[in-house]
Order: C-alpha cells, then structure tokens, then sequence
C-alpha cells in the first residue's frame, strides 16, 4: 500500500512538473486540472490560438527530467479561499479560479497550493517531498485528446494531455507493448476493418448502426441468451420502447437518473419517455394478475431496447452507446431466501454463458460485491435492516461458491447492492459487464405482492440481473477478445466461396444454396480478380473457411478447404465438411 501511494505521489508531482514544463513553453497557455490515474496522469489545457503537438512531447520530457535532477523541494501553503479567488481571478487563470468559487460555495474557507521551484499550482495534494524523488520512475507523454471542461459538452473544449509513469522502464515498456497489442484489437477500429457497425453524424452521436454482419454476430448472442434462459424457466415477454413519464416518477428513477434520461416527450398533452430500463414495465405486466406463492420464484426476461443520454464525452464505441439492447430481467421472489436462492442461479447461467465465450473466472472476470452507504439518503433508500439482509445474503451467496471477490462501498443501486461481474478489455480497464441486483424498494413502490399458504397477501422481493449485459457492450469485449477471429458459431461469415473462372459461377451458386439453407452463413465471391488475390481479401476478413471451386471440385466430391490461419488446404467430402460446420455451430465450439 505505501508503494501504492508513493508511485502515486510521484504520478501527481509529476504533472505539476509537466504543467511547469507546458507552460514554459506556451505562456500564455490556461491551466485546467492534472489528476493521476490508473496509468499515469493527464492534464487539460487552453491554448488559446496556439497548440500542443506530440512532436513538443520530446522537449518537454526533457525539461521535466532537468526538473527531476535539479531536485526542488516540494511545498505546501495554505492561503484564505478570497485571496486565492482573487488572486486566480486577477492573473486570468479562469479554470482555477471557477474552481475556488464552486469550494467556497461548499463552504471552504481555505485552499492548498503546492510550490515547485517557480511554479505554483492550486492542489490538493498529495506530493513528493522533493523533485529528485521521482528519479526513477520511467515517464511518456503519450497522446493528445479533446476534453470538455469539467466533463460537460456546453463547456469549452479543452486539451487534454494524456501521460504514462510506471516505477520502471521495464513496466512502461510492457504497458507500451499491452496497448500496441490493445491498438490493434480495438473493437472500433476492427468493426470498421471487418463492416460490423457504424455511425452516422445525422442520426446521433452514441446511436449504433449494425450492419448485415454485425447484425449476424448480435442474433447469434440473442438465440443463445433467449434459449438458454428458456430451459431455465425464464418468460420471455416484449415491452414498449417508451412509457409515460408517471411511471418512472412511480419507481423513483425519475428523478434519480433524470440527467442520464432523454426529455419528455409530450403526446396529447401527456408526458412520455424513451425508457432508461425495463423493470417499472416488468413489474406492470406482474400486476396484471394476482399471483400465489406457488407462482413464485417468477422470472420475467426480455431483450429490452434501452436508451440513455450518456455525455458525448463518455460515449466509446460499441461498450458506451446511447442506445443499446440489454438482456435483462426481474425475478419476484417470496422471501430472502428464495431470492439468495436465485442469485446463485444468475451467477450460475453467468458462469455458463462466460464459460461458453471461453472466459476464465479470476483471468477475464471476476466478482464484485457493490455496497450502499447508509450516510447518504439522498442516494440510498433509508432502511438499514433490509440493507443488511440483502447485502449479507449477497456475501453468503459469492462465498458458498468459492468465488473471490472484492466489496466495493458505495457502488450500489439507490434500491439495493448488487453483485458486479467485472471484465478487463485490451487496454487493462475494468468495465460491469453483468450485474445481479437485490431490490427491496420496488416491491413497495409497486405492490408486488402475492398471496402466501395461509391466505394472507405478502410483498415479495425483486432480484433484478442483466445475463449477457448489453448486447453492444459484450460485442465490444467479444471483437476485442477474439481480435476479429469468432469461432464459428459466431463468425459473421462462416464460409466463403472462391470461384476460379466463370465456369465454376454456377456450381458456386448452387453449393451456396445447400450451405443456406443448412443455415451456414455463406459469401461467394465470382470476381474476376485472380484466386490469389481473392484469398487475400477473404483471409483479411477472418473467415473460418475458405473454398477454392475449380475444375477439380466440380468434377469430384470433395471440396478443397482453407482453414482459417493454414496456409494450405485440405480434401474433404462436401457432406462430412458441412456435417463438420453444423457441428461446431450447435457445440458453439471454440
């Protein structure tokens, strides 16, 4: 933990050090904020009528080390926030003094600033003693990105500086290595390469467009999640896209998600909403019978379109869109453990959905148990007693199956904790990529009761679980996992034909026929071009299988396959090779 917080005050100094080093070479360059992060630190800029390249990256790095060498002392004052105000105020340094304003707005009455060598930076800290401690550490300024100030697009773009610093040349060199490797995985670059999606200016930021192959590759994932969850006593239903905006009011998302919602839209002089989440729809279809205890646990599903007005900052391909599919549901439970009982059985279909994509628990997933912090009211539903069953049963759950797990305070939803299931994409960031909810709240803002053995009406509980998350969110992971190469059962094209010369059009034809309607996902390409270049175009779009169709085809029975990564084919008979396809979807082999 020291180290932890060592390499964390250096990260720190070393962005005042790098302010320093901007700012000596742009003067009249605006300072925003330089926080650390994960790998390294940022800082926001205004440079006004100039700009920042990455070709000024050599010299500033090279200032900054005669900084770490001339072994400044590192201090701390505290001023009266007014004169800190003014004094921001009166040298121009707009960022810094918005940001005293919002403190004393708080309540401040005093801000700290931290001194090094000349240069004076508004900070919380903390830092190094000294310049020279940060010697060892290996630093890169790394790359230039737009950054909204203070994360709202009304604000003004700024820019920011993004750097690395890990405590040895050999751990940069790595993390350097990890993020080429991720550079080449990015599913945003990959869906272009392979024309799995796209986005349009003119129908909206965060708004998906799937092409026929991305298309391909989500209806594979929802027969999979849909059927699955059938064979484990799932309903699945199909609600509206939008509701009145009284039902949200009713479940108390409105106005707790207010910002993250689109406006209303007003029909015959009613408020109506896209909706952010399935569950007030679920539980209206709940209330349309009444049910007994025998009827319980119900699992109500649905592959429920969602959209949510996420900032234009924040919006990442495919995994933070504004629009997205979510396999969710909502299981009305009787009592406490019947609904521990069915997050065993989430966790359970997690494990197998995970475990068909190839994913190792503890390597590409793992558990986190979100907890709510009873202090906040404004966040979090006063009830302490149903909070400390609920987030007990959750603890009782992960460790009954063995599962490790960190606890994570103040994570959890306004109506209960919730088990995160956490997965690394490419470039080492942690995103929930499912997540199993326990709701005491809903039950009583909607009167999901049930009438019990005796005859008396109970209320029950709502476990609310996302299996395969967002479809848009785990296509993301999935193309960045795989790099582009899917198994079969996924491959947006699973075979691809590859006529000779234009006498083998028609046999292409008619052996694509007999793979669609077997239900292989097949392309024939009758160009003119050469084989060779045809297999090179083919063998760029990761096909598992290429089939060369030639005078020796159609004269025998077998067929000549390329496998995807060989460099040579195979003979095999037409019907063991389709027999062989078939096999690998219905296994979803890997």
């Amino acid at each position: 933990m020291q180290e932890h917080d060592q390499l964390h005050k250096m990260r720190h100094s070393l962005a005042h050090l790098f302010a320093w080093a901007a700012r000596e070479k742009f003067p009249d360059v605006k300072l925003a904020i330089g926080p650390v992060i994960d790998n390294g630190f940022y800082y926001d800029f205004d440079f006004g009528t100039t700009s920042i390249t990455e070709s000024d990256f050599r010299v500033i790095e090279d200032r900054m080390r005669q900084m770490i060498k001339a072994d400044y002392p590192v201090e701390r004052t505290e001023i009266a926030i007014d004169e800190a105000l003014a004094r921001e105020t009166e040298s121009g340094a707009t960022y810094k003094a918005e940001l005293i304003a919002d403190l004393k707005t708080a309540g401040e009455t005093k801000v700290s600033y931290y001194q090094m060598g000349e240069f004076l930076d508004l900070c919380k800290g903390p830092h190094v003693a000294r310049t020279g401690e940060i010697k060892g550490v290996a630093f890169k300024l790394w790359k230039l990105a737009g950054a909204y100030w203070r994360g709202n697009e009304k604000n003004k773009m700024l820019t920011r500086v993004y750097a690395l610093a890990f405590p040895t040349k050999e751990e940069l060199d790595n993390y350097l290595l990890m993020l080429a490797e991720a550079e080449k995985r990015d599913h945003r670059k990959l869906g272009k390469e392979l024309d799995l999606f796209v986005f349009s200016e003119t129908i909206g930021k965060g708004l998906p467009l799937l092409t026929e192959k991305g298309a391909a590759i989500r209806r594979e994932l929802e027969r999979f999640i849909v059927d699955e969850e059938i064979k484990r006593g799932y309903k699945h239903v199909i609600t509206p896209d939008i509701a009145r905006l009284d039902l949200y009011k009713k479940s108390g998302h409105y106005p707790y998600y207010k910002d993250s919602m689109y406006a209303p839209i007003v029909i015959d002089e009613e408020e109506f909403m896209l909706r952010p989440m399935a569950c007030p729809h679920h539980f209206e279809l709940y209330l349309s019978h009444k049910h007994s205890y025998r009827d319980l646990p119900m699992r109500i599903a649905e592959l429920a379109k969602l959209y949510r007005y996420e900032q234009s900052g924040e919006l990442t391909g495919l995994i933070r869109a504004r629009a997205f599919c979510l396999a969710d549901s909502h299981i009305i439970c009787a009592n406490s453990d019947q609904a521990k009982s069915e997050v065993a059985g989430v966790l359970d279909l997690i494990d197998f959905i995970v475990q068909t994509f190839g994913l190792k628990q503890g390597e590409d997933y793992s558990y986190r148990l979100s907890l709510g912090d009873r202090s906040d009211e404004k966040k979090y539903f006063k009830d302490d007693e149903a909070w400390n069953v609920a987030e007990e049963n959750l603890r009782q759950v992960l460790v009954e199956r063995g599962a490790k797990f960190v606890e994570a305070q103040a994570e959890a939803a306004f109506y209960g904790p919730k088990i995160d299931i956490q997965m690394k994409n490419v470039s080492g960031k942690e995103d929930t990529a499912f997540t199993v909810q326990y709701d005491f709240v809903m039950p009583k803002r909607f009167n999901l009761t049930y009438i019990d053995n005796a005859g008396q009406e109970q209320q029950g509980i709502v476990v609310h679980r996302s299996s395969i998350g967002a479809m848009e969110r785990i296509m993301a992971f999935l193309i960045e996992y795989y790099a582009g190469v899917f198994p079969v059962w996924l491959a947006p094209v699973q075979v691809k034909l590859l006529s000779v010369g234009e006498k083998h059009h028609q046999f292409c034809l008619d052996l694509l026929k007999q793979f669609r309607e077997l239900g292989i996902r097949v392309e024939v390409d009758l160009g003119d071009e050469t084989v060779g270049n045809k297999t090179r175009k083919a063998v760029a779009e990761k096909i598992p299988y290429l089939l060369v169709i030639g005078d020796q085809e159609m004269a025998a029975a077998k067929l000549a396959v390329r496998d995807r990564g060989e460099r040579v084919t195979r003979e095999i008979g037409r019907e063991e090779f389709m027999q062989e396809v078939l096999d690998k979807i219905k296994n979803r082999s890997l």
